[in-house]
């Protein structure tokens, strides 16, 4: 039976904030949010963003699921807010928590997103960070769950940097019991933290593994997933790093490896020609579109149940 239960823990800082139960919970109001057999529309809550980063489906996705449950949405933008003039974070968070009901971050440091959330005495949620995207990947899980009906037997293969998407994926996937592989050059390996973080979480340790062979990979797996390989604030490594990850492009090669069911998610922007190949975006085996939709079921599931 749907639970609308509110979630143990306040915030959702990263992939770990929620139990097996209240993952699997969220993607089942996500899925009634979608097919119209679910309505709240009277929450008349409003949601706080600060994008310290650029956004397309983030930002978007967000209000909309907002709107859906009948609250609004503030654009606390740092370039027009006293944020960007470097007011404390303690002294921000406080303010907002009497104007708003819920705040959403975009930023780069893991440590500031936690110092939003020591100092608010409302919920806050991890729009991104350079360390975890938790949001994505609760999208992403969705999107398999819709393909395969349950994550048993799952393989999910992701080709790329070992960075924020990679780590949410490793972490929600060993509270999923989800057999994910990461295979990136050598020296871009997932967060050492992260890792051992997952280990402990999941009961089948063998269920997680890195590589540096994007084919052994891809060999056999139900998901082929990937990102761009210079994430925000990377750009003057963009060059290096595109030597580094030749070799690294899901292609119509690196598919075949795949089961022949397999389907392809990339969180976007796609960097066509480097990360994927535009032939691999545009096939009848991507779910990428998709998997961006289900951004705003899952976060109109996520508010819904952090503002009930």
């Amino acid at each position: 039976m749907l639970k609308l239960n509110k979630l143990v823990n306040k915030n959702f800082l990263s992939s770990l904030d929620m139990s097996t139960e209240e993952v699997l919970n969220i993607l089942e109001i996500a899925k009634k949010f979608k097919n119209n057999d679910l309505k709240i529309e009277s929450l008349n809550k409003v949601l706080g963003l600060i994008f310290d980063k650029s956004s397309t489906r983030t930002r978007v996705s967000f209000q909309v699921a907002m709107s859906r449950l009948g609250g609004s949405t503030v654009d606390l933008n740092p370039n027009t807010s006293q944020i960007g003039r470097g007011e404390p974070i303690k002294d921000t968070a406080r303010v907002l928590s009497r104007y708003c009901d819920v705040l959403a971050i975009r930023t780069f440091n893991q440590s500031d997103l936690e110092e939003y959330a020591k100092w608010s005495s409302i919920p806050v949620i991890n729009a991104l960070t350079d360390l975890e995207h938790p949001c994505q990947a609760l999208a992403d899980f969705m999107t398999i769950k819709e393909e395969f009906n349950d994550f048993k037997n799952i393989v999910l293969s992701f080709i790329g940097d070992g960075n924020n998407v990679a780590n949410s994926l490793i972490l929600c996937g060993a509270l999923l019991e989800v057999e994910v592989r990461i295979a990136c050059p050598k020296g871009y390996e997932p967060n050492k933290l992260i890792i051992n973080k997952a280990k402990e979480t999941y009961k089948n340790k063998n269920l997680l593994q890195i590589t540096n062979d994007p084919y052994s990979a891809a060999s056999g797996a139900n998901v082929l997933y990937t990102d761009v390989w210079s994430s925000m604030g990377e750009e003057n490594q963009k060059e290096d790093k595109d030597k580094d990850f030749n070799g690294f492009t899901i292609d119509n090669n690196l598919v075949k490896r795949a089961k022949k069911d397999v389907i392809i998610l990339h969180c976007l922007p796609a960097y066509r020609s480097k990360e994927i190949t535009n032939e691999v975006l545009e096939s009848e085996k991507s779910r990428i579109f998709e998997q961006a939709e289900n951004r705003m079921h899952v976060q109109q599931a996520l508010l819904s149940l952090l503002l009930s």
